[in-house]
Formats: C-alpha cells, sequence, structure tokens
C-alpha cells in the first residue's frame, strides 16, 4: 500500500496567525492558528512580528519558525480533522506550570 508523501509547496500570511497554505497535490487551506499557540514551543508566535517570521524549510517541505517550532505537512494537510485535537491539547499547554518538577523538586 503506498501512501503519498503530501509537502508544503507555498504560504501565504492571510491574516493574524492565519495562513493560506498550498500543498504539493494542489489542495489548499487557510489555517487560523492562533487557538493553538500556547506553550513553551508554541506561546512565543502569538507575537505578531514573531509569527510573520514563518519560512518554509527548503528540505522538509514544511512552515517552520526561527524558535524550532514546526509542523508536520500531514498534521496540516489533515487540520479539519484533527484542529480539535490540538485545540485541546494546547489548552493543556497553556496549563502546564513553567517549572516542570520531578519528585517536587523544581527543574
Amino acid at each position: 500500500m503506498k501512501h503519498p508523501l503530501i509537502t508544503i509547496d507555498s504560504f501565504e500570511i492571510s491574516g493574524p496567525f492565519t495562513l493560506s497554505i498550498s500543498f504539493s497535490d494542489q489542495k489548499k487551506l487557510k489555517i487560523d492558528f492562533a487557538p493553538i499557540l500556547r506553550g513553551e514551543l508554541f506561546g512565543p508566535l502569538r507575537e505578531p512580528e514573531f509569527f510573520k517570521k514563518v519560512a518554509l524549510d527548503p528540505e522538509a517541505k514544511t512552515i517552520v519558525w526561527p524558535n524550532g517550532a514546526d509542523f508536520d505537512p500531514a498534521v496540516l494537510y489533515a487540520w479539519d480533522e484533527v484542529k480539535d485535537e490540538l485545540y485541546a491539547r494546547a489548552q493543556k499547554w497553556a496549563e502546564a506550570p513553567e517549572n516542570k518538577s520531578i519528585d517536587g523538586i523544581a527543574s
């Protein structure tokens, strides 16, 4: 059974925290990332100027930010099916304490 490798061909910023993405099979999606911009990795993207630093990684063919935040193209491709789960996870990221501890000892 073969599965096509879906990558991102291009994107453009189409609104606050929103990207219009074109995939390798010509599918196009407009994704509002605002609901998931939480936590240590994705939280910094809530700063509008930092969000605008998004780039297309030439090797991985996905969107990336200077702090290492990125998304698997397959997740973006299936956004309509997975966004509710991602929103729920983002809520947990937002609730997580900044200083993680092991056995009650702050790290």
